[in-house]
């Protein structure tokens, strides 16, 4: 395995463990305030959109044209919509309920589903629900980062400051999505290593979608990094997985929490700060 592999998985490692640290906050009782969360989650959709539109998909584009491949900008923007395609279909097959993407539980006094089994529990209801909310809701976070761990690892793969600033932008959210997991788990069963347990576990499909990938180009011979015919099409298609968790999961999730202009404001932090990099390295 060469060095520029093995940096490519260590990212996405961490990027998966960030769970971790939302099941954490839950272990030593740390609360995140709803405007914090909001700026960090508009930070991560700001990294993620500009790495995409600036970076990763003209980068694509100009390699099609550049290796002759017929039509390139033309499959370029098909596998562009492709990759927003996987997510839209993994959206798809999993219940809104038990979606992340659609209810976060992002703070024990925001008045999500998690939150509100809570109260139910509190009051004489079933700590098994809650329980199986937090086990489907780490199958369901499990199953969404696996792509996202494909696209950290690609970006990364083909270059170390696009791969850093994904695997940032990935682990913020990660965050958030490890409390989800945790909150419900905690509650049902007063356990807090075991939440802290499922928390961290539904982000290690992160390196395992990574592993995969890398297994995958090997087997089958292709080449996932630059100079490879896959490679325009697939940093394409990353580029539009990016884009679509920003739009779909992480701006509207700040929303809910009623912080538009601080979401906004991560947002363009999150652009200037990805610019600026660009500029400097």
């Amino acid at each position: 395995m060469s060095g520029s592999v093995a940096y490519a998985l260590l990212l996405t490692l961490i990027a998966g463990a960030a769970t971790g640290i939302g099941g954490a906050l839950i272990l030593f009782k740390k609360k995140l305030s709803s405007g914090f969360l909001a700026a960090a989650l508009g930070l991560s959709a700001g990294v993620m959109i500009f790495i995409s539109l600036a970076e990763l998909y003209p980068e694509a584009r100009q390699t099609a044209v550049d290796s002759g491949m017929a039509n390139g900008d033309v499959w370029v923007l098909l596998a562009f919509f492709a990759g927003m395609g996987l997510i839209t279909l993994i959206d798809f097959l999993i219940p809104e309920y038990e979606n992340p993407h659609e209810a976060s539980g992002l703070s024990l006094n925001a008045r999500t589903a998690a939150t509100e089994m809570i109260h139910a529990t509190e009051e004489g209801g079933s700590a098994q629900a809650l329980k199986k909310l937090g086990i489907m809701s780490a199958l369901a976070i499990a199953i969404h980062n696996f792509p996202e761990g494909m696209a950290s690892f690609i970006g990364a793969l083909n270059d170390t400051q696009t791969g850093a600033g994904i695997t940032f932008a990935i682990a913020i959210h990660n965050i958030p999505e490890g409390i989800a997991v945790a909150i419900p788990i905690f509650y049902a069963t007063g356990d807090r290593m075991k939440a802290l347990l499922y928390a961290t576990a539904s982000g290690l499909t992160e390196p395992v979608g990574a592993a995969v990938c890398y297994a995958l180009s090997s087997v089958f011979g292709i080449r996932i990094a630059e100079g490879g015919a896959a490679f325009p099409l697939i940093l394409s298609a990353v580029a539009g997985i990016m884009i679509y968790i920003s739009l779909d999961e992480l701006l509207p999730t700040a929303e809910k929490y009623g912080k538009h202009h601080t979401a906004i404001a991560g947002v363009v932090t999150g652009m200037a700060v990805m610019g600026v990099s660009l500029l400097l390295f």
